[in-house]
């Protein structure tokens, strides 16, 4: 009994050497951390940096060991820490994964032993570090075109950070690369409800939108763009385009007007208000508006095609009026809706509707050769 008591005696001072062996261990690694601290709050170099880290894993290699101070949720906060922000600062990209995934399972360890918050500084800071390191990795998946990783990636740094209007936008765009339109909405959106003033993102949003057949929101998002980027040329278009066809004519005549006195020169704005003045049966503003237009741009084909509807419409026009010459005046306007199409026909050859209206004109006429010509052309587009 005395030697069997001798041997459980030893034991025990051996397993109480041991508990504070690995509490000595504990102690080293808390003391890299506050060592790291200094270091980063001194801004010293990045190699001097990884040797406190070095020095502090090795006394959690220990301590992970041990039956006991493996179940610190401490242990597992301190490794997540050092590792993560590694992972950070170490050039090696070998190197900087392999701290990585040795912070995200640390985190994962010591938040599940953490059950009264005491480590939650340090499981904060580590996590804030691990979602720099993805959004490293999404922008490097980004350019490698991996989008699909990248999205995972940047999706959850932006859940983490949502005010963060740069990452929002890149995780939307990622979205856009994968499919994922309702994905890339709600990014788009979150970009937007935190002050993006990006011109392309309330475009992007309201081409979205469009598609979804919801020309309210388009409409909204659009103004929007607007108030953030007045007389931006590229929204200004979209806006115009979108009031066009939903056939807010009032409102987009407003604006063209307003924007013509900004800029003068602008084919497309004349080419738009023409329209509009068009569809509200104003051909010979319409005519007016056109010819600016093409003052800008002689071949400008949408302009010389509707300019030619133009002079149609107003030569039915004048059959119906109670005019002497009313025959000259409508084949004056006749030719001129001919020579119009001729010169669009000439810009754009496979145009059908231009050929087709060409047809029905030289019928008028009766040029038979002409007709003949045109129809084996529309044959083989």
């Amino acid at each position: 009994m005395q030697y069997r008591f001798k041997i459980l005696l030893v034991t025990l001072v051996f397993l109480s050497v041991n508990a504070v062996a690995q509490k000595s261990q504990i102690l080293i690694a808390r003391n890299s951390v506050g060592k790291l601290q200094a270091s980063i709050a001194n801004k010293e170099e990045p190699k001097k940096q990884l040797e406190l880290i070095s020095e502090g894993l090795k006394a959690i290699e220990s301590a992970e060991k041990d039956n006991k101070t493996k179940k610190w949720s401490e242990t597992w906060s301190i490794k997540a820490y050092l590792t993560s922000f590694a992972s950070l600062i170490d050039t090696d990209p070998n190197n900087s994964n392999k701290y990585y995934d040795s912070a995200v399972d640390a985190v994962k360890q010591a938040k599940k032993l953490d059950k009264y918050d005491d480590n939650s500084g340090l499981i904060k800071a580590s996590n804030h570090n691990i979602l720099i390191k993805k959004q490293y990795k999404g922008n490097e998946a980004y350019f490698a075109n991996d989008f699909n990783e990248a999205f995972t990636d940047l999706k959850e740094v932006s859940d983490s950070f949502p005010a963060d209007t740069a990452l929002a936008l890149n995780t939307a765009i990622c979205a856009l690369n994968i499919q994922s339109y309702d994905e890339a909405l709600n990014y788009f959106k979150r970009a937007k409800e935190n002050g993006i003033r990006n011109p392309s993102v309330y475009q992007k949003m309201a081409q979205m939108y469009i598609v979804k057949s919801d020309n309210e929101a388009a409409i909204k998002t659009l103004e929007d763009g607007l108030l953030l980027n007045p007389y931006n040329r590229f929204l200004t278009n979209d806006y115009i385009n979108l009031l066009l066809d939903t056939e807010n004519f009032t409102k987009a005549q407003g604006l063209i007007e307003k924007n013509l006195k900004l800029e003068r020169n602008s084919k497309l704005l004349y080419f738009l208000y023409g329209y509009i003045q068009q569809a509200g049966g104003n051909n010979a503003t319409a005519i007016l508006a056109y010819d600016k237009a093409l003052a800008s741009d002689q071949n400008y084909f949408d302009a010389l095609y509707q300019l030619s509807l133009a002079y149609l419409n107003t030569a039915n026009e004048t059959l119906r009026k109670n005019q002497a010459d009313k025959a000259v005046q409508f084949t004056g306007l006749v030719d001129k809706a001919q020579f119009a199409l001729q010169r669009a026909n000439e810009i754009n050859p496979n145009d059908k509707k231009t050929v087709q209206l060409l047809i029905d004109i030289y019928s008028k006429k009766n040029e038979t050769d002409k007709i003949e010509e045109l129809n084996r052309r529309l044959r083989e587009m």
